[in-house]
């Protein structure tokens, strides 16, 4: 009885605090910056989501950001418990994708770790340079149990990753992506209608 209460509850906070296009996000959610958020139709999620979709108002310093944030969600978009989007530049989920529970997408690291100008472990996470890149998670995508997906990723559509993954990188289409770091383990073959190793 007391789960029917619950999900009458979420449903009447959906309908009152978000657009129509919403179907449910259970509580408790943690969103900010719900004005830089498209949800596409039939949205819904778990409990413990975090949309952290932050602009100037939130992040005023040590920033290589323009303070125009977006997070774009396709059309029949599921995320289960516990999902954690972080954005500071742009993040966008296609169409008919599946996310499980305990998924991180992020699209900004603290500090600058390659090339030229590294950033020191002597100073504080918190006080280096936030630099974001933009991530692009196509439609039909299985995003499996526990994945982190960092940032600058590409992933195609049709694609499913195994749980525990970390996902850095460009992967083409239908691919099962999975390891850490994540790559590519098999893809879809359209003319034998099977996954096969690649």
């Amino acid at each position: 009885m007391l789960d029917v209460f619950r999900m009458l509850r979420d449903m009447l906070l959906t309908k009152i605090f978000f657009p129509s296009s919403v179907r449910m996000i259970r509580q408790p959610a943690y969103i900010i910056g719900k004005k830089h958020i498209k949800f596409g139709q039939n949205f819904s999620s778990g409990n413990m989501l975090r949309l952290e979709v932050l602009d100037k108002n939130f992040v005023r310093h040590n920033v290589d950001f323009d303070g125009k944030p977006e997070l774009i969600f396709g059309d029949n978009i599921t995320l289960n418990n516990n999902v954690h989007i972080g954005v500071l530049n742009k993040i966008s989920i296609g169409a008919n994708t599946l996310v499980a529970s305990n998924v991180l997408i992020i699209d900004h690291n603290h500090g600058t770790y390659i090339g030229d100008n590294q950033d020191s472990p002597l100073i504080s996470p918190k006080d280096r340079k936030a630099i974001p890149k933009e991530v692009i998670i196509g439609k039909n995508v299985w995003i499996s149990e526990n994945v982190s997906i960092l940032p600058g990723t590409i992933i195609g559509d049709g694609c499913i990753i195994g749980a525990n993954s970390v996902v850095s990188g460009k992967f083409e289409e239908n691919l099962i992506i999975a390891g850490t770091p994540a790559r590519a383990l098999k893809k879809f073959n359209d003319k034998t209608n099977s996954w096969e190793r690649i």
